[in-house]
């Protein structure tokens, strides 16, 4: 008997490199597993050598990095971004895959590189072609990367870069936040009040970048790109539900899955 579904909710997993995307995809699969839901793993970066997952889809089945360089005489950069831009050509197959599995939750480990996905052609073709219920693009800023003002302002930047590129709904996640420590309060802080940025970044010895930051960052708040961030653990799970209800709020309303078959 086939599975009566929801809804089917796509969640691609963004983030500069060694952010802790693949990481949180395994989290998030467990999660949803353990409430009953019927999430899949699917793999873009075509370049990964090892993953803390079974994704369920899989570039790499489709699209051979090593092969590209013998065939194309490319080196390991080259062959990475032209098997970057070749995932939308497989949109097609990788969509049957996702239709016959027909889940709740489609979780994209995206490539490791953020600019292969996000600001080449491809990935928002991709991404505006996908057809599915819902669409969601998870944001990670790196814990380790946003622990001055200065680096909190340019992460977040690009958080709303890429927001402008995929077009859309975003949530952005601040990852790492074991790591933080005593600096977790703060750098919370600084997304929940621009008074509480502005008053860190008045403390910035070189004053050129310190207003140059202030100038963005209230451009920015103007715009309504920024958002707050949920913090979240990918080693001890900390964090998790408040993801996980944030996800529900956009994608149905607040609703948990039914599961079943």
């Amino acid at each position: 008997m086939p599975r009566m579904t929801q809804k089917m909710n796509a969640i691609f997993i963004t983030g500069t490199a060694g952010s802790g995307k693949s990481l949180l995809t395994s989290r998030l699969l467990q999660w949803y597993i353990d409430r009953r839901c019927f999430p899949i793993s699917i793999n873009l970066d075509p370049g990964v050598v090892n993953l803390p997952y079974r994704p369920d889809v899989d570039i790499r089945d489709f699209i051979d990095v090593n092969t590209l360089m013998e065939t194309y005489n490319l080196g390991p950069n080259g062959s990475v971004i032209m098997a970057s831009d070749m995932i939308a050509t497989r949109i097609d197959e990788i969509q049957d895959e996702v239709n016959s599995l027909n889940p709740d939750y489609i979780f994209f480990d995206t490539p490791g590189q953020i600019e292969l996905f996000a600001f080449r052609i491809s990935g928002s073709y991709f991404v505006s072609h996908l057809q599915c219920d819902n669409k969601v693009n998870l944001f990670l800023c790196d814990g380790m990367l946003m622990s001055t003002p200065i680096n909190f302002v340019s992460i977040q930047l690009l958080a709303s870069a890429v927001k402008l590129r995929l077009k859309i709904a975003q949530i952005n996640i601040l990852t790492k936040r074991d790591l933080l420590a005593e600096k977790l309060k703060e750098v919370l802080g600084w997304a929940a009040s621009n008074i509480s940025l502005e008053s860190s970044l008045d403390k910035e010895k070189d004053s050129e970048y310190s207003l140059l930051t202030k100038d963005l960052s209230r451009t920015m708040n103007r715009s309504g790109l920024p958002q707050n961030l949920i913090a979240v653990s990918g080693s001890d799970l900390n964090g998790i539900a408040n993801l996980s209800a944030a996800l529900s709020r956009i994608v149905s309303q607040g609703e948990e899955c039914i599961g079943g078959t």
